[in-house]
């Protein structure tokens, strides 16, 4: 995986590699956290670039929550990538679709959450999802007039049922 490493990680920048899925690129079945230092800080370099860089254009060569799930999949974890969500226009947008793909699954409590594969969705990694969406991602959702998401991440703060049992399913715009 190592020899193969720099090919691979240009093909994923550039688009060339076809799909990115889960599972489907070789650094999510090794434990590249064991290589010598200097090789794993060269994948931790890499996935952070790469968010930040896929997070800045409008049109990356692959879908952004892919994009998102890749990174924490091979991480296995989702907190530096939520944390490191750039800031604009363009990443504004890459919210508000992620958000919009998310919240489903998170607000039912189902297992299909952000950080890709099941080595990232622990329930610690969920956990933090949820709570960045609730918190810092809801105040970033009003932002580009998105308050019907921001309100809907910030029903994640609550417990289960509390959630389901919010006033805010009672108007026009929850049900539409």
């Amino acid at each position: 995986m190592r020899r193969l490493l720099p090919q691979a990680a240009r093909a994923v920048a550039d688009g060339s590699l076809g799909v990115i899925g889960y599972g489907a690129h070789g650094l999510t079945r090794v434990d590249w956290r064991s290589w010598p230092a200097e090789q794993a800080a060269a994948v931790e370099a890499f996935l952070h670039a790469w968010w930040q860089d896929a997070v800045s254009k409008p049109d990356p060569p692959y879908g952004i929550d892919d994009i998102f799930d890749t990174c924490a999949t091979i991480a296995r974890t989702v907190t530096p990538f939520l944390d490191g969500w750039g800031r604009g226009t363009v990443a504004d947008a890459h919210l508000v679709h992620c958000a919009e793909v998310w919240l489903y699954d998170l607000l039912s409590d189902l297992s299909r959450s952000p950080g890709g594969t099941t080595a990232a969705r622990t329930p610690a990694s969920q956990t933090c999802a949820a709570g960045w969406l609730a918190g810092p991602g809801a105040a970033r959702l009003r932002a580009p007039g998105e308050p019907d998401l921001a309100i809907r991440a910030e029903l994640l703060a609550l417990p289960y049922d509390e959630r389901w049992a919010h006033p805010y399913w009672a108007s026009a715009s929850a049900t539409n």
